[in-house]
């Protein structure tokens, strides 16, 4: 039995959007505060998509706080994210906009629901119908709230800013734990990410049929790689 921790990242959710900073330093940070306020160390990590920097950098600085790290259609800084910026080779224009300081916030107010409804979620996902109106209102709420872009525009800003670090942090403090990568349909660029980044054993996992969004798209084939790959970790 394992106990589930659904975090709300800052700037995300119900978080808080008050002013301050929300890059992927702040962020991993702020994640070894909530594992010591909860008292639950060590834990298994999960990140999915941008979230991926945060949870690299929390679990290389902080790897007495962790079991696992698993890694789902996600990239680092320096090890090809920055790539899905470059609209010229297969990348796309959100990365850099929502990137661009102060553009998120101006230009999508007012314009949630049709940014995920219309776009987003119809070029994320592979498999139909797996994100519902339930699923549209609820991204719609949490992000028309006031400031409501400010936690992926900080995350987004961060691939640009990184300048090296998440290169030289992975040089000195590679992931010593099991890591696990998820992947869906595009290139298997969450594993070949994170078999640069590991020290110790990488098990990978490639879901046929699923898009971008994994946990939305197929959450029992996802549960059940997780908890194939976590029994063998508590396992020794």
């Amino acid at each position: 039995m394992h106990r589930v921790f659904a975090v709300d990242l800052r700037g995300f959710g119900d978080s808080s959007t008050a002013d301050g900073n929300y890059d992927e330093a702040t962020s991993a940070e702020d994640m070894r505060h909530l594992v010591e306020h909860l008292g639950v160390g060590p834990v298994h990590v999960l990140c999915q998509d941008v979230s991926g920097g945060l949870g690299f950098r929390f679990a290389a600085t902080n790897p007495g706080d962790v079991l696992s790290f698993t890694a789902i259609e996600t990239t680092l800084a320096g090890f090809g994210l920055e790539s899905l910026a470059d609209v010229t080779h297969g990348g796309s224009w959100h990365v850099g906009f929502l990137a661009a300081p102060g553009i998120p916030g101006m230009l999508l107010p007012g314009h949630e629901r049709q940014l995920f409804a219309d776009w987003a979620y119809p070029m994320m996902t592979a498999a139909k119908g797996s994100i519902d109106e339930a699923d549209i209102d609820e991204f719609t709420r949490t992000y028309a709230r006031p400031n409501g872009w400010r936690g992926t525009a900080g995350l987004y800003q961060s691939v640009f800013t990184d300048d090296g670090q998440t290169r030289a942090l992975a040089k000195s403090k590679p992931l010593t734990v099991p890591v696990l990568t998820v992947d869906g349909f595009s290139a298997p660029f969450t594993e070949q990410t994170f078999r640069q980044v590991a020290a110790g054993k990488v098990t990978s996992v490639r879901l046929e049929g699923v898009g971008h969004l994994v946990a939305q798209e197929a959450p029992e084939a996802l549960s059940a790689a997780i908890l194939e790959f976590v029994e063998h970790v508590d396992n020794g």
